[in-house]
């Protein structure tokens, strides 16, 4: 789904209704990256990895796992783009 956006710099007009949406969809999705990132750090603290698929529903623990991929290729291909686009290198 790709949608057309106004080029003129942001910063000399009003955002339109689709970037509006944009930039709210990219606030939730931060916010629940960091959720992720939190949870699966209290899970990597407080449990040895072992014990996940012990305990895990496997066919679940499965389909998080395929999501999480998609989800890693998807930023993956973004990160590709920023560096084609503005030169940015990898954060240490």
């Amino acid at each position: 789904m790709t949608k057309k956006l106004s080029k003129e710099p942001i910063e000399e007009r009003w955002l339109t209704v689709d970037e509006v949406r944009l930039v709210s969809d990219l606030r939730i999705m931060h916010s629940k990256v960091d959720e992720l990132y939190q949870i699966v750090d209290n899970l990597k603290r407080r449990h040895h990895e072992a014990d996940i698929p012990k305990y895990a529903d496997q066919p679940v623990l499965n389909e998080d796992i395929e999501r999480v991929d998609d989800i890693y290729l998807w930023f993956v291909s973004v990160k590709e783009g920023l560096r084609r686009h503005t030169g940015i290198t990898r954060k240490k």
